[in-house]
């Protein structure tokens, strides 16, 4: 049932090493790949950076953008990053740009695409999936495997800074 939580998944590290074994997030979606797991994420009350994070990785847009949309500002950069990436993934690639143009000298930017020329290879990135999109250009499963890595990497900057523990209000959250 899509509205109760799966028990098999109590805890954050549970329920995050069963979303990595899923297909990962590239091209738009039609539907969450686990529609049951919507439950679970939100039974765990995390940050909502992480909730989003792993609502993109089961490839619920609606769930990932309804959290996003209150995190469109500063100091939210991981949220901000969030949104860009939920918009590279639904195709629309102008507007992932744009988002990852206003977060790119955030630390936690910066830090998932650290080195020299992160800011363009982020882009470039953009630029890839949008053509895989459009044309059928490039190799599918290594643009997954970035995408998912991507996604993990702004996991772990979440999780070190805000922490796997409930939030009972993130209205405070920043």
């Amino acid at each position: 049932m899509a509205n109760r939580p799966d028990l098999r998944f109590p805890t954050f590290s549970a329920l995050y090493a069963h979303l990595l074994t899923l297909p990962a997030p590239l091209l738009p979606p039609g539907h969450a790949t686990s529609p049951s797991l919507t439950a679970s994420i939100a039974a765990l009350s995390l940050h909502p950076t992480l909730e989003t994070a792993f609502h993109l990785l089961n490839a619920d847009l609606p769930s990932a953008h309804f959290l996003v949309r209150h995190m469109q500002s500063p100091p939210a950069y991981e949220g901000m990053f969030l949104h860009g990436i939920l918009h590279r993934i639904e195709g629309d690639y102008d507007n992932a740009r744009a988002w990852y143009d206003n977060i790119k000298d955030s630390d936690v930017f910066t830090s998932v695409w650290r080195g020299e020329g992160g800011t363009q290879r982020a882009l470039d990135f953009i630029g890839q999936v949008e053509r895989l999109k459009k044309a059928g250009e490039g190799n599918q499963e290594e643009l997954a495997g970035r995408s998912a890595e991507e996604i993990q990497k702004v996991v772990a900057w979440c999780r070190e800074k805000f922490g796997e523990g409930r939030v009972e209000d993130a209205s405070g959250a920043w």
